[in-house]
């Protein structure tokens, strides 16, 4: 399932986007999502020598694994203000070793115009939420933040719209007298798929607030992101054990533009 980090449909999000998303995600998801960024992506961490790229970082979850299981510098790119916020706090509260080791970029990554800066890239739960224009402009940009060599591995967006609609309930969590939780509903509006979240916190006396968020996120063929990426110099690396993970290699320099 895909936790929400996501773009408005057909433009870039303004900084203070997810403002809603970002109060819930950490106490809503944010647990289950350590778990299994460190499944999914620990070893390509682990295996960095030259330095490691976040793309879409979120409020941090795969930036903080990266410190933890590198010793090269990380990039987390982050665009969104109000995700970054819960970043850079978390960040604030490590001791100065690894805090210096990481960079956070205020913009997408083909504005940063980062060069060779990494032998590893990650994206985790932000590919599905490109449009396709958007996804097209990714891959040269993370084909010059890599070195030749590097390796770029992402989460796959859905291969198609899906035939009905699903839901998904997050776990309540408790925090002090309050209790919060939420549902995450997906369904097909033409080839896009909407992903309507909605929260809600209550307190002993009842129903305190209520929120909703609504994001798109756009299907896409591994076949067809393979192609696209092969355009840009990267090469398949063999499958994950995790099918919904995508993992390619930069055989030869991407375009310098």
């Amino acid at each position: 399932m895909y936790s929400v980090i996501s773009r408005a449909p057909a433009r870039r999000p303004p900084p203070d986007d997810y403002a809603v998303t970002a109060e819930f995600y950490d106490v809503l998801q944010a647990e289950q999502d350590e778990a299994l960024v460190r499944e999914l992506y620990g070893r390509d961490a682990a295996d960095a020598c030259v330095g490691v790229l976040d793309i879409g970082a979120g409020t941090g979850r795969v930036t903080m694994m990266c410190l933890g299981e590198s010793r090269v510098d990380v990039h987390a790119v982050e665009p969104s203000r109000a995700m970054r916020a819960p970043l850079m706090t978390r960040l604030a509260a490590l001791p100065r070793a690894p805090r210096e080791r990481v960079t956070v970029h205020p913009r997408s990554l083909e504005e940063t115009a980062l060069h060779e800066v990494a032998d590893v890239a990650i994206c985790h739960n932000t590919i599905a939420c490109l449009a396709p224009e958007e996804r097209r402009a990714l891959w040269p940009a993370v084909a010059r933040a890599l070195v030749p060599g590097g390796s770029l591995v992402f989460q796959l967006p859905p291969a198609r719209v899906p035939d009905s609609d699903t839901v998904r309930v997050f776990p309540l969590q408790t925090v002090g007298q309050h209790v919060y939780g939420g549902h995450m509903a997906m369904s097909a509006v033409g080839d896009r798929i909407r992903t309507r979240c909605h929260y809600w916190v209550r307190g002993s006396e009842g129903l305190l607030s209520r929120h909703t968020e609504t994001f798109w996120m756009w299907p896409a063929a591994r076949a067809d992101l393979l192609s696209d990426l092969a355009g840009h110099g990267f090469a398949p690396l063999p499958l994950r054990r995790d099918p919904a993970v995508l993992a390619v290699t930069l055989v030869r320099p991407g375009p310098r533009f």
